[in-house]
């Protein structure tokens, strides 16, 4: 079966959503944050160490899993759950943000058939299209795939961003029309940058196409501010079905989620808690803390008291600061596992809140606690 979204709740004061998703690898609640395993790997740690963490839907990323080891690969193994030994549900993302991030302005063409682009591996052309995006994850055979489009940077001009999302629409239908995976659900991307009218314009043109959940994109490519972040959930939201899920792409600071979720979005996902945790930082509700400070040195405590994670169970801050300062692999996965389940227990956190209509009470705790450092 398709993925199928259910509406538990909604919260008095605002529009966070309480609800469920049910998969065909089991049901997941809402609103949830996806750990990022972008070749098919959450970096530096194991399934069973993810699903400690009590991560429900994971993501991997299409155009990576192309380039290697092939989408054909995966399917000969019996598809992206069997090759990566993930026994629940996963997201894949068309490729789109990393064919534009990627490719050089100068090395990438966009017309009207896909993308002209030059590998990020070896500098050999390559094209996407959004047929060959959407046939690329049929054979990954993910529970949800995402439509492909074009992802603008922040300082695109308004008559670049209409001429994109007109583009993105069309690219859109053309995804749908190919996709052949009946347990697979389809998700469309709203895009418009911070402009009110376009979002409501592509929230509703491509809300038409009837897709099986829907995307907010275009908040975390590169340089949009926290109030133009704001402001396209905002601007999109209104005008996305209530009977199914709401994906804001590409977001993972602690404040933004709990922002997001107030503003009715269901779930999240960011390669940030593993890339902050390889670069010796960690996630605290005092803020995020630095191991190569030497303050950590002679701290025999957990990186939070309270945290229920496999690393403050049993692992030091001065413990951790070592294999940090020696360059030592176990630091950067230890400090995964807090990060990734920092950000799971807040969306736990966020999901009773709005059971208990006081999530605004929640999210004024959290930030006077959070902004301190």
């Amino acid at each position: 079966m398709k993925i199928r979204y259910k509406l538990i709740k909604e919260e008095k004061e605002t529009k966070a959503r309480l609800g469920k998703i049910e998969t065909n690898y089991g049901t997941v609640e809402t609103p949830m944050f996806m750990p990022v395993g972008t070749r098919a790997t959450v970096k530096s740690l194991t399934p069973e160490q993810i699903r400690e963490c009590n991560a429900g839907i994971i993501l991997s990323n299409t155009y990576h899993l192309w380039l290697r080891p092939g989408e054909d690969i995966v399917k000969k193994a019996g598809g992206l759950h069997k090759f990566m030994n993930w026994n629940g549900p996963i997201l894949t993302d068309s490729g789109g943000f990393q064919v534009f991030s990627l490719a050089k302005n100068k090395e990438k063409d966009i017309c009207e058939e896909g993308v002209h682009f030059k590998s990020h591996i070896d500098g050999k052309d390559l094209f996407l299209t959004p047929e060959k995006s959407i046939e690329i994850q049929n054979m990954l055979d993910s529970d949800i795939a995402m439509s492909f489009d074009e992802c603008p940077p922040a300082s695109a001009s308004y008559e670049y961003l209409k001429n994109s999302i007109e583009r993105t629409i069309r690219w859109a239908e053309r995804g749908k029309k190919v996709h052949s995976n009946d347990n697979q659900a389809l998700f469309g991307i709203v895009q418009g940058g911070a402009y009110e009218d376009l979002r409501k314009y592509s929230a509703i043109n491509t809300v038409k196409l009837n897709f099986d959940g829907y995307s907010i994109g275009g908040v975390a490519n590169d340089g949009e501010s926290k109030e133009d972040m704001y402001k396209a959930i905002d601007y999109s939201v209104p005008y996305l079905p209530k009977d199914k899920v709401r994906y804001l792409m590409g977001v993972g600071e602690p404040i933004d989620i709990i922002e997001g979720v107030i503003r009715g979005v269901d779930i999240f996902d960011c390669v940030l808690p593993t890339r902050i945790a390889r670069h010796g930082q960690a996630f605290t509700r005092d803020g995020k803390i630095n191991f190569h400070n030497a303050k950590y040195k002679e701290d025999f405590s957990p990186i939070e008291e309270n945290c229920d994670c496999y690393t403050c169970k049993n692992y030091t801050k001065s413990y951790i600061r070592h294999l940090i300062n020696t360059n030592e692999m176990l630091g950067g996965s230890l400090l995964s596992i807090h990060n990734i389940r920092f950000l799971i227990k807040l969306t736990e956190e966020l999901r009773e809140a709005i059971k208990n209509d006081n999530i605004l009470e929640y999210r004024n705790n959290f930030i006077e606690k959070y902004n301190k450092n």
